[in-house]
């Protein structure tokens, strides 16, 4: 009996000291739960993953490799700068942001106005999140403002650099030098970052933070520490089967340009790639110092971490010295990490994940609702681990996520000719090829001499045809006196007889009074006009029969009666309906359809068979979609024939040119009297003239900077750079002298349809020019063989469809496609393109990561992180 009460007694205190040590707990380890997580996302600049920088991050591999989740799928939908770090913020695709370059809407008003209030920042700061963001923002970014949705800023004044630099910290514009530490960028982040989560925790414990630490590393001028001036004397990763693999006849006319590289660029690569890494290791000591404040502050398990870049590079592969831009694997592959509550450590995820995929992933982890208007998708359900709670539990569905997704870069030309849209089928033909086969046309074999015609071909001295322009492109030809029409508005003066015009020249008292109509207000103001609208729309509304049904697909010659469907056949066309009698219309309703009606106080009204029989409310709405698609495609015929009509539109006669040069000569001088006559007027003709006005200036300024510079290397259509021994301040430098190394083109707009699954991995693009490419990576993964040729029509019918799908798509409902059977699109035959579409979705296998640092990879010889 003793030993059971002392027993008892033993229980009893252990409990109670469990107890107390509860109580004593702080609040903020007792609702752990309840606190949302903090999220901190890190960017780099011009990261790749297909050359080996992540070898180079030890640190940062043990901790975002070995603690959280990397997907091995990682791109971005274009490789550049401005516009993905745009897609990044708001989660859209180019072609919705329209942010297409690094000059073009970068950081522009238009972005500003209409963008920038939808980044994920606004979102997260708007529910209660301390926000922060340090280091590189847009390219175009003057500082001259703080963007919305962050309380601290330190953002970087345009593009990247590590010394001699201007940072807007909270709207405060402040230049930093070329000392170190305290001036180097990719330190100051670090020490800044902290800095604001350790007093954010302090002010605000139970708040979440949200930091974005945004990088210039390993974007140039490519300055390191100078504690790494030294690391990576062999560094050689960057020399892949595509290193230096040029001319590449079969690829885009940029490629075709690109010759193999001199021994100066190849140098000058091994270098690059040395110093790119040698920045890369302070983004290295960055994260493990993120990390072990986390650890410190007992945050570590309430925090999500992302490490991503906003595009890959290319070093000297097919040729190109440097840069990124190109739609192939070294681009738009990039880092992906992500640790944090419930991600599985150790593993590698094959899902494809983007980067517009970084704001919705963002808002989930903060608990928001999707936006319609994001493109991509958070990946958080791709975190979720597989294991069944208890026995009872339902094994789960495979995931359903992306297969395909858009690549793009450039801006969307329209292609006419001769009022069609030309398919890239068409310009898959050289250039000389397609010209030839149009003077083969029998409308461009005559001198300019038919009607309406636009274009002559001309056989030059060397036997080449070209194309000219006709000079009275569209006029009407009417035999000769067609052909003697005067060709200035000074000549129909002196011969009005020719033109047809009878204008009434009679001589005008040329009093203020009267020469006011030529500057005067319209008639109608707009809130007058857009009165008078309305009126005509009432009247119109109040003026339709209201026993008429709605008019349907028949042709209208029959008559009134002909839009009238009887009782019989309306009821041998739609099963389960009855007509309303005339007598259940009430007087001052609007008959829509045969069986609904809207009143007059804007409600709808329908006869009581839709409302209690299912099948008669199946039947009305199809019937209803059925005329929806008809009007619609009656709409589209209706604007192509209006736009048929106003390029057909024949020449007027305009009086006021006559009257005014043949009676108001004096007036004709253009000191102080305004815009002239003849000249188109209005604020959207000067705001044209101004645009084209300054691109002239800078067109003008950049050519004498090149005289003053004797710069010999720049050529036009074409993005060039020069490279000598004053180019890099820091160790290593550069001591083989200048040269001059052309990387890309203005005009290398495309779009690429990127795939990857169990049974297939390609990209096909499509570029502006009409080139197709078309690389199969499972059996070419650095895409040396373009392999369209060996695709059949209809492939590439298929492809095209699929690729045009994404390049309009708006909102994560259209924009991220899934498996598709092909027999819905119309029955063709299987083949094996078809069955790539009809394969069996399984879940993809989880690979599990050595859990040993020293198995992590090879490293360069003389380097021990």
């Amino acid at each position: 009996m003793a030993g059971r009460l002392l027993h008892f007694l033993l229980i009893s205190m252990t409990l109670y000291q469990f107890s107390s040590g509860q109580r004593l707990k702080p609040r903020l380890q007792r609702d752990r739960r309840n606190i949302r997580p903090n999220i901190i996302l890190i960017l780099t600049d011009d990261q790749d993953q297909e050359l080996g920088s992540m070898q180079a991050m030890n640190k940062t591999r043990r901790i975002m490799e070995e603690g959280g989740t990397s997907f091995s799928n990682a791109f971005v939908t274009t490789p550049m700068c401005c516009p993905s770090r745009s897609s990044m913020l708001t989660g859209k695709y180019v072609h919705n942001h329209n942010t297409y370059t690094n000059n073009e809407n970068c950081s522009s008003l238009s972005w500003q106005r209409q963008h920038e209030p939808r980044t994920f920042g606004v979102y997260l700061n708007n529910t209660g999140y301390r926000t922060a963001f340090f280091g590189k923002y847009l390219n175009e970014y003057n500082g001259s403002y703080v963007p919305a949705g962050w309380r601290e800023w330190i953002g970087l004044v345009k593009n990247s650099r590590f010394y001699n630099y201007t940072l807007c910290r909270n709207g405060v514009r402040e230049k930093h030098g070329a000392q170190y530490p305290q001036d180097y960028l990719t330190d100051l982040i670090t020490a800044e970052s902290i800095r604001y989560f350790r007093a954010s925790k302090r002010v605000y414990p139970h708040r979440p933070v949200l930091m974005v630490l945004s990088h210039a590393a390993p974007h140039g001028p490519e300055d390191s520490a100078p504690q790494y001036s030294t690391a990576f004397p062999n560094a050689s990763q960057h020399i892949t089967p595509s290193y230096n693999y040029a001319p590449n006849a079969d690829k885009h006319w940029i490629m075709r340009y690109t010759g193999p590289m001199r021994p100066i660029h190849m140098e000058f690569t091994n270098m690059l790639q040395r110093k790119r890494l040698q920045t890369l290791l302070s983004v290295d000591d960055s994260v493990e110092k993120l990390f072990n404040m986390l650890v410190e502050m007992g945050e570590l398990d309430n925090t999500y971490i992302i490490y991503t870049s906003d595009h890959g590079y290319h070093i000297g592969q097919f040729g190109l010295v440097k840069g990124k831009s190109m739609p192939y694997e070294f681009d738009i592959r990039v880092p992906f990490f992500i640790r944090g509550p419930n991600v599985e450590q150790g593993s590698i995820n094959p899902h494809i994940v983007l980067n517009i995929d970084l704001a919705p992933t963002i808002l989930d982890i903060a608990g928001l609702d999707l936006p319609p208007d994001m493109d991509g998708r958070s990946i958080l359900s791709l975190l979720d681990m597989d294991r069944p709670a208890n026995r009872f539990q339902v094994i789960k569905k495979p995931k359903v996520w992306r297969d395909s997704f858009l690549v793009e870069r450039g801006k969307l030309l329209h292609q006419h000719f001769e009022g069609k849209e030309v398919s890239p089928e068409e310009n898959f033909l050289p250039k000389h090829q397609r010209v030839k086969d149009l003077c083969q046309r029998a409308e461009y074999q005559t001198p300019c001499q038919q009607t309406g015609q636009k274009w002559q071909c001309v056989e030059d001295a060397t036997g080449k045809l070209r194309l000219f322009k006709c000079k009275n492109e569209g006029a009407v030809q009417r035999g000769l006196a067609s052909r003697q029409r005067p060709l200035s508005i000074k000549s129909q003066l002196y011969h009005q007889k020719l033109s047809g015009c009878n204008c009434d020249l009679r001589p005008l008292n040329l009093r203020p009074t009267l020469m006011r109509p030529f500057n005067s207000k319209p008639f109608f103001s707009k809130k007058k006009f857009k009165n008078l609208k309305s009126y005509s729309r009432n009247r119109f509304s109040r003026s339709v029969s209201l026993t008429n049904s709605y008019p349907s697909n028949s042709s209208s010659e029959g008559g009134a009666n002909a839009t009238q469907p009887t009782q019989d056949d309306s009821e041998d066309e739609f099963s389960g309906m009855e007509v309303i009698p005339n007598g259940m219309t009430t007087p001052d309703s609007l008959k829509v359809t045969h069986r609904c009606s809207i009143l007059t106080n804007a409600t709808i009204r329908c006869d009581t068979g839709v409302y209690q029989s299912l099948q008669a409310w199946k039947d009305h709405k199809l019937h209803i979609d059925h005329e929806i698609e008809t009007l619609q495609t009656k709409i589209k015929n209706l604007r192509e024939v209006r736009g048929h009509l106003k390029k057909a539109r024949p020449l007027e006669c305009d009086c006021n040119k006559y009257l005014y040069k043949s009676k108001l000569k004096s007036r004709l001088k253009y000191g102080g009297i305004g815009l002239h006559p003849f000249r188109k007027g209005g604020p959207r003709d000067k705001k044209a003239w101004l645009l084209k006005e300054q691109k002239r200036r800078k067109k003008m300024r950049k050519l004498i900077k090149r005289i003053r510079n004797n710069d010999t290397c720049s050529m036009p259509g074409l993005t060039c750079f020069t490279h000598d021994n004053q180019h890099w301040h820091t160790a290593p430098y550069w001591t083989l002298g200048p040269f001059c190394a052309c990387t890309s083109a203005n005009n290398n707009t495309y779009w690429c349809l990127r795939t990857i699954n169990e049974t297939h991995n390609f990209l096909f693009c499509e570029f502006a020019t009409g080139f197709l490419e078309f690389f199969d990576l499972s059996t070419d993964p650095y895409q040396l063989m373009n392999a369209v040729s060996s695709l059949d029509r209809t492939v590439l019918n298929q492809l095209h469809v699929q690729l045009m799908e994404l390049r309009g798509c708006r909102g994560h409902k259209q924009c991220n496609p899934r498996t598709r059977s092909v027999d819905q699109a119309g029955g063709r035959a299987h083949d094996s393109f078809d069955n790539y579409r009809l394969f069996e979705r399984r879940k993809w296998p989880r690979v599990k990561k050595p859990s040993s640092s020293r198995t992590l990879g090879p490293i360069w010889d003389g380097w021990k992180g």
